[in-house]
């Protein structure tokens, strides 16, 4: 039976999670919380409840329209069909394509060297180990964004790539990386951050976020 109710299962500080959690207020679409803590009783995110919602294991879920999606891109992909505005891609072809490669960069360049999964891995150095990535990332994305951003990253509208480049952000001042190095970064990630739905999203402002979380 179809259910209105969109349920968004998510950990405060999982990147993939906060780039959910920005497209969902971005397009004011109300939902129900629900914690996954992926440090609690071994991982709550290993759990057989939570994998008959999610299989691999992972955060974020959401359910929506009576579906069950996996895999933050989908979700975003979901919501920005469902609810086109307001839009996160332009509207001529190559800014699509040119959002979707910055988004990119992020997604598949950065953030599977700083899973848990992965670092968990590592272990000793490992915030070292992930600087690295993200270091040499940022540089690439820094070039890109001297040419494509305005306040933001692409131009002066809210694009999909800002939904991943504000959580990465997060690992960014975790792993210590002088920002100092990227002038263009800082300046749009500080022009997204005072924006309603990115507030909403923060991982600081989330249901169960630690109080004394750094």
């Amino acid at each position: 039976m179809m259910t209105n109710k969109v349920i968004l299962y998510s950990f405060f500080r999982s990147s993939a999670s906060w780039r959910v959690r920005i497209a969902l207020a971005f397009k004011e679409i109300k939902y129900e919380y629900r914690a996954v803590n992926l440090f609690q009783d071994g991982g709550q995110q290993n759990s057989e409840e939570y994998k008959r919602v999610n299989p691999t294991g992972q955060v974020p879920a959401l359910i929506i329209d009576g579906y069950t999606l996996t895999q933050s891109v989908s979700m975003i992909e979901y919501l920005k069909e469902r609810n086109p505005d307001p839009p996160l891609l332009p509207k001529d072809k190559y800014g699509r394509a040119q959002v979707c490669a910055l988004s990119e960069i992020i997604n598949s360049g950065i953030q599977p060297y700083q899973n848990l999964s992965v670092l968990g891995k590592v272990g000793k150095g490992k915030d070292e180990w992930a600087k690295s990535f993200i270091e040499k990332r940022y540089h690439d994305l820094e070039t890109f964004l001297k040419q494509t951003s305005g306040k933001y990253s692409y131009g002066n509208t809210v694009t999909m790539t800002d939904l991943f480049l504000v959580p990465q952000m997060f690992a960014a001042k975790k792993c210590k990386v002088n920002m100092e190095q990227f002038p263009t970064i800082s300046q749009v990630y500080d022009s997204l951050i005072v924006l309603p739905a990115f507030e909403a999203a923060d991982a600081f402002n989330q249901p169960h976020t630690p109080p004394n979380f750094q």
